[in-house]
């Protein structure tokens, strides 16, 4: 399978259209999953996938090798999903001290929360809790990277997962978002 997306790799490198659109075809439907949980709007998610495929067919001979190719393209989504965002929305970060950041979920709480469709409870999250809280979990990155990536204190991004935490924790709370459990 590798040594197969390795020769694929190698023909997109030198332009192969057919090639391309099997590698689009590969991986597009988890990079619309991915810029979909930054933007709520499917057109728009799409509108992100298509310039970021763009974008990595253009520039694919800066990318070190076919088994980086995934991780390379996701940062592409990634980063064009937060440019997006930042170009067509205001966002409001509050600045402020930390709240009780050692308030985690107890094991106990988590035994409670039903199975659930992240990706729409993650469309109720605000925006600003959400780039954030996707950044740090799904990305894994530092609250210097966030607060680097998103131009915000690094304060106001450890603040702003703080508040998605305890939003995520309110919302499984309420008997009202039943809709969200999976059935």
């Amino acid at each position: 399978m590798q040594n197969d997306f390795q020769h694929i790799f190698n023909r997109a490198i030198k332009q192969d259209r057919l090639a391309q659109k099997t590698i689009y075809e590969m991986f597009s439907g988890k990079m619309l999953a991915v810029a979909k949980s930054y933007v709520n709007n499917f057109d728009d998610a799409e509108d992100i996938l298509v310039t970021a495929f763009f974008k990595a067919f253009t520039k694919i001979e800066d990318c070190r090798d076919s088994k980086s190719f995934p991780f390379w393209l996701r940062k592409i989504v990634v980063n064009d999903s937060i440019n997006f965002i930042r170009k067509s929305k205001n966002l409001l970060y509050v600045e402020g001290e930390i709240e009780h950041i050692g308030d985690e979920i107890s094991d106990e709480e988590m035994e409670n929360f039903p199975d659930f469709d992240l990706e729409k409870v993650l469309s109720q999250m605000p925006l600003g809790y959400k780039l954030v809280f996707n950044l740090y979990v799904f990305e894994d990155k530092k609250h210097q990277e966030i607060a680097e990536i998103l131009n915000i204190s690094e304060g106001t991004s450890k603040s702003q997962l703080n508040k998605a935490k305890k939003w995520l924790v309110e919302f499984f709370r309420t008997q009202e978002n039943e809709k969200f459990v999976k059935k």
